[in-house]
C-alpha cells in the first residue's frame, strides 16, 4: 500500500489530494515551477523545475521512479508520457488522457469529431488575423480561449470588432506552455453549466458523484453547489456523454467534465483528469468521499463500491485584490464560528488580483436549500479580505 507518487503541479487542488493521499500511508514528491507551492507544504518531498522542459521531466522521472505519475497542471511536456507508460510507467489517467486534455484542440476534436458529442460550433486560430477571421464564421457573441490555460486564463468574450484584438493580446498573456493558438466558440444560450465528477476504475463501473452547479466571472468559478437541480433525462445525457469520452481516453481517476444545459439539451464544454476547482464543495462532506479521496482511491487501484450523497452543500472562494509577497488574512475571526460551515487557506506564497486563496464551504441536511447554503457560503467568503 505504500507507493511513491509524483505529483506533477502542487496548487490547492494537489493540496488535498496529497492530504488524502497521506492519511492512507503514501509517499508523495510534490512538483511545481515555484517553491512553497501549496502541495509541497504537505508532501514528503518537493521538487521546483520547469515541466515544460521535457529532458528535465524526463531526469525527475527517472531520480524517483515513481509507482505513480499523477499531472494537476496543464503547463507539462505531456507527449513524454507516452515514453513513460512504455517504459513501465503508470501514469494517471493515462498517457493518452493527460496529453489529450492538456490541450483544448486535442479533447474538443475528440469530442466533437470522433465521438459526435454535442459542443458548441468552434474554429482555431493561431494569429491576430486568424482570430478575426474564426469571428466573422462564427458569429458575435463568442468566447475566445487559450489551447492551455486554467482557471480562466486568456478566457474572454468578443461582442465587438474592437474586442478581437485584446482578446488576442489576453489570450496569449493567459496561455500556459508554448502553444499560442486559440479556440473560438459559438456561444451557447444556456440555462445553466454544470461539472459532472466521473471516476473510472482499474477494476469496476464508472461512477458518477451528483451533479455540481457552479458559477463564473472572467472564466474561473466562483460558488459552486452540489446537487445542482437538473431533468433526469439531461443529467442521463451528461453521464452517457462522459463515459464515452473517460472510456476514450482511458485509465484510472476522477474526471471533472462540464457541460452547458440549455433549452435545447446538453453540451459537452471541456473536460479535466484529475480533481476539479468546483468540487471543492465536497470537501464539506457533501458525498461520502470528497472527490480527492476518489481520486486517490482510483489511482491506487482500490475497489470504490458506491458514491452517495451525504448532504447538500456549496463553495465560494476567497480572491485577493491585489500584489503581495506576504499575503495576510482578515476575517477569520468573523466566520471561523460559523455553525454548519468550514474553510480553507491555500498557503500560496504570494498573491495578485483575483488570485483564489483560499474557499469557504457550507452545507445542510439533504433537506435543506441549496440557494440559501449557497448565498451563505458566498456571505462567509465575502467577510475574509486577503491583505
Amino acid at each position: 500500500m505504500n507507493k511513491k507518487i509524483l505529483l506533477l503541479g502542487s496548487g490547492e487542488l494537489g493540496k488535498e489530494f496529497v492530504i488524502a493521499a497521506q492519511r492512507l500511508g503514501q509517499t508523495i514528491i510534490a512538483v511545481d515551477s515555484y517553491e512553497n507551492a501549496p502541495a509541497m507544504q504537505v508532501a514528503d518531498h518537493y521538487e521546483v523545475i520547469n515541466m515544460l522542459d521535457g529532458d528535465t521531466l524526463d531526469a525527475l522521472v527517472a531520480k524517483h521512479q515513481p509507482d505513480y505519475i499523477v499531472p494537476e497542471i496543464e503547463a507539462i511536456r505531456t507527449e513524454r508520457f507516452y515514453d513513460y507508460e512504455a517504459q513501465g510507467y503508470t501514469v494517471i489517467p493515462s498517457a493518452k488522457a493527460a496529453n489529450y486534455t492538456m490541450n483544448r484542440k486535442s479533447i474538443r476534436d475528440l469530442a466533437a469529431i470522433d465521438l459526435g458529442l454535442k459542443t458548441a460550433t468552434y474554429k482555431y486560430a493561431a494569429s491576430a488575423k486568424e482570430l478575426a477571421t474564426a469571428v466573422q464564421e462564427i458569429g458575435m457573441p463568442c468566447v475566445v480561449k487559450p489551447l492551455m490555460s486554467s482557471s480562466g486564463k486568456g478566457q474572454s468574450t468578443i461582442k465587438t470588432e474592437e474586442d478581437i484584438q485584446k482578446a488576442w493580446d489576453y489570450s496569449q498573456e493567459g496561455s500556459r506552455g508554448d502553444v499560442a493558438e486559440v479556440i473560438v466558440e459559438a456561444f451557447v444560450n444556456f440555462n445553466y453549466e454544470i461539472t459532472l465528477l466521473t471516476v473510472t476504475q482499474r477494476e469496476g463501473d464508472t461512477l458518477f458523484c451528483p451533479p455540481i452547479g457552479h458559477r463564473q466571472e472572467r472564466g474561473d468559478y466562483q460558488e459552486s453547489w452540489q446537487p445542482a437541480t437538473m431533468q433526469d433525462a439531461h443529467l442521463q445525457t451528461a453521464q452517457d456523454m462522459a463515459a464515452k469520452v473517460t472510456t476514450a481516453l482511458g485509465g484510472a481517476g476522477i474526471w471533472g467534465v462540464e457541460f452547458f444545459i440549455g433549452d435545447d439539451g446538453v453540451y459537452f464544454s471541456e473536460l479535466s483528469p484529475r480533481p476539479h476547482d468546483t468540487g471543492m464543495v465536497t470537501l464539506g462532506n457533501t458525498q461520502n468521499f470528497n472527490e480527492f479521496e476518489l481520486h486517490l482511491r482510483a489511482v491506487l487501484g482500490l475497489p470504490i463500491g458506491v458514491i452517495t450523497q451525504e448532504r447538500i452543500g456549496a463553495s465560494a472562494v476567497i480572491l485577493a485584490s491585489k500584489h503581495s509577497d506576504f499575503p495576510e488574512f482578515s476575517g477569520i475571526d468573523l466566520i471561523a464560528g460559523e455553525a454548519q460551515s468550514d474553510f480553507r487557506l491555500f498557503g500560496k506564497p504570494s498573491s495578485r488580483p483575483y488570485r483564489r486563496m483560499g474557499v469557504v464551504v457550507a452545507y445542510d441536511g439533504l433537506d435543506g436549500d441549496v440557494q440559501s447554503i449557497t448565498a451563505r457560503a458566498k456571505k462567509l467568503a465575502s467577510k475574509v479580505v486577503v491583505l
